[in-house]
């Protein structure tokens, strides 16, 4: 087990997103997770039906009783909910993780479409979060409200990137998941420049916890030494495994197969 990740999320009583998949991800991946919960939630495949937030400093016990006991190599952020939180995630992260490489799922609305993140946390995550992210990893709907801009082609994808990368986090993963098509488009933008990647849409509706699994899975990586590239390129195959073999769970949007394990010649058989 090569790589320590501190997860701070929201929980998901199905087991399919928040921090359960984030768990099962980071394991699957031989690393180690710890966990710092920000919410509860009573949600199923159909949608999130109640939401009760964890107190602001109770989260920062958690996350400092992680980072200045164990430590960690990478950290992921997901689910944040209200301004308080977010404040106080940041209060922790701005002396406690200096050096360490921060995956930033700006989780904003659920597959069912209920709001998981209060307005007036989205001012302060541009202002505080994203200045000390690593790289910020979107999808559609979240970069149309952080980039203030529509999103409807692989053009606009781009251009969303490159405006988000102002924003202060060095690297934007754009995920094209929520457009349509027979491939899936996600863009890797840096300053260096962006790059496209392209795999085949598997036609399911079990693809609940994708981004929660994806950046969990990017920050396994960087947590075990990997580069943000291959750790991009790793997750996506994960991902797209894990789809490949849902279990059909539920009558709504499904969970993914955690448990799949993937190879570098099945990453390379995917063109990842």
């Amino acid at each position: 087990m090569l790589g320590r990740v501190l997860v701070v999320a929201g929980s998901d009583s199905s087991g399919g997103a928040g921090i359960q998949a984030d768990i099962k991800t980071i394991t699957a991946l031989d690393a180690y997770a710890m966990t710092a919960i920000t919410a509860l939630t009573a949600q199923d495949t159909r949608g999130v039906h109640a939401v009760y937030p964890v107190p602001p400093e109770f989260v920062r016990q958690q996350m400092v009783s992680a980072l200045s006991d164990i430590g960690a190599d990478a950290i992921k952020i997901g689910m944040l909910h209200n301004e308080a939180v977010m404040n106080v995630v940041c209060d922790v992260l701005e002396p406690y993780a200096r050096r360490i490489p921060i995956v930033v799922d700006p989780v904003m609305v659920a597959k069912g479409g209920h709001h998981l993140l209060d307005d007036t946390a989205v001012a302060t995550l541009k202002r505080r979060l994203l200045i000390i992210t690593t790289v910020l990893t979107p999808n559609v709907p979240e970069a149309e409200v952080l980039s203030g801009m529509s999103i409807h082609d692989e053009e606009s994808m781009r251009h969303a990137a490159e405006v988000m990368l102002t924003l202060g986090a060095p690297a934007v993963l754009m995920k094209g998941g929520h457009l349509p098509g027979a491939e899936v488009v996600d863009l890797l933008a840096t300053e260096a420049g962006v790059e496209t990647f392209r795999s085949p849409r598997i036609a399911t509706k079990h693809t609940h916890g994708t981004g929660c699994t994806l950046a969990s899975a990017i920050a396994a990586g960087l947590a075990q030494h990997l580069s943000l590239r291959d750790s991009v390129v790793r997750a996506r195959a994960y991902v797209h495994a894990a789809i490949y073999s849902a279990p059909g769970f539920g009558t709504g949007h499904g969970p993914i197969n955690h448990a799949v394990t993937i190879d570098p010649a099945r990453v390379a058989s995917l063109g990842l």
